[in-house]
């Protein structure tokens, strides 16, 4: 086959570029010839010889906005003039003008646009008008993108479910979960004093980006007031967030452990205890999953993609992501019963066993080739 992969960035350190990454590498193994319509990508993919890279550079255009577009149009010509030199084009959401055979869903914008959490709804100035023209256009756009495409894949039962609820006709919908680093992400032993982490204290994990309230890291606060022996270690930037000073705030300056921007995550979360993830809006939270790997029970939401992964054998779901009585009894209860932690933590290991990275690919090719069959 000659598959083109239509995207931003394909590239291992990027949420989304790690799916692309892997995608193609598993295409490269099988003997197929990619076409890369990208703006980045690796530079193993590069200089391989299977691999066409048409660059589309979109840096210089001054807004999110416009440089999506600018790619969507670039992208769209090139497709337009070279389509029939393809088996198949496989795009991410609106990314560009052209149909596609395979349209990946990450994300839906229709759905972030109704959140109570949006930043349009949380920012009444200019900043915020300009994200409710992003994410209202972008809703617009993928609308038209998802159904055009001969298969949609969604990346988690949740995204799946935000398909149907625009349209998308459910018999070309595909769930297919995003993957994750089973070598990288591992249980084992690791020195708290080495991470500037607290030694001998019961210790959870929140990984995300604290400048916004979408990750809902004011709630986790808020149920530490009320399980007294818990640390937490929070790893996200702390420029311009507000909750270091929330933290204190509420007395838990001793401990909480606001530990910035790391680079060291899966080191970290093998010297946690477990991990609470608490996000108001997420299409798959790939970390969650990471955490799982490292073998630690979760805390998390049903509003958190990956949660459909989450039995109760390894972690515990909360409905509501604002319950903070509902995330205290649930971080209580794994600080109080340490036995309790070790069988999670085993059974989340277990769980993300089958959730690997060449899993995932194969299941995208094997779509792929389902398509190629029927043409």
């Amino acid at each position: 086959m000659r598959i083109a992969l239509v995207t931003h960035k394909v590239l291992k350190g990027d949420g989304q570029g790690r799916v692309n990454y892997e995608i193609v590498s598993a295409a490269l193994r099988r003997g197929h010839e990619v076409v890369l319509v990208a703006s980045q990508i690796a530079p193993e993919l590069n200089s391989h010889p299977s691999v066409l890279w048409i660059r589309i550079p979109v840096a210089r255009w001054p807004t999110e906005l416009l440089r999506n577009q600018v790619f969507a149009w670039r992208s769209f010509r090139w497709l337009r003039k070279h389509g029939r030199q393809l088996d198949l084009i496989h795009v991410n959401g609106f990314i560009t003008w052209a149909a596609s055979d395979v349209n990946a869903a990450h994300f839906v914008h229709s759905t972030w646009l109704r959140s109570p959490v949006h930043t349009a709804r949380l920012r009444r100035d200019f900043y915020g008008g300009y994200q409710w023209l992003y994410t209202a256009l972008n809703a617009r756009l993928e609308r038209i993108a998802y159904r055009r495409a001969k298969v949609v894949v969604a990346v988690s039962g949740k995204i799946r479910n935000e398909l149907t609820e625009i349209r998308v006709p459910s018999e070309r919908v595909r769930v297919i979960e995003n993957g994750v680093d089973l070598q990288e992400f591992h249980p084992g032993p690791a020195d708290r004093r080495e991470l500037g982490l607290p030694e001998g204290v019961p210790l959870a994990l929140f990984v995300g980006d604290i400048r916004t309230p979408r990750k809902n890291l004011d709630t986790v606060l808020n149920s530490l007031v009320r399980v007294p022996e818990l640390h937490l270690a929070v790893v996200g930037a702390t420029a311009g967030s507000p909750y270091p000073q929330l933290a204190r705030r509420f007395g838990l300056s001793a401990r909480v452990h606001f530990l910035d921007y790391r680079r060291d995550v899966p080191r970290l979360m093998r010297a946690a205890d477990l991990f609470v993830f608490s996000s108001r809006y997420e299409a798959f939270a790939l970390v969650l999953l990471e955490a799982m790997a490292s073998g630690l029970p979760v805390v998390t939401v049903a509003t958190a993609g990956a949660a459909d992964l989450v039995e109760t054998e390894c972690g515990i779901v909360v409905d509501d992501p604002n319950d903070i009585n509902a995330f205290a009894v649930a971080l209580g209860g794994l600080v109080l019963h340490p036995e309790d932690r070790r069988r999670r933590g085993q059974a989340a290991r277990a769980i993300a066993e089958q959730y690997s990275w060449q899993r995932m690919a194969e299941q995208y090719l094997r779509v792929y080739e389902k398509i190629v069959g029927h043409n």
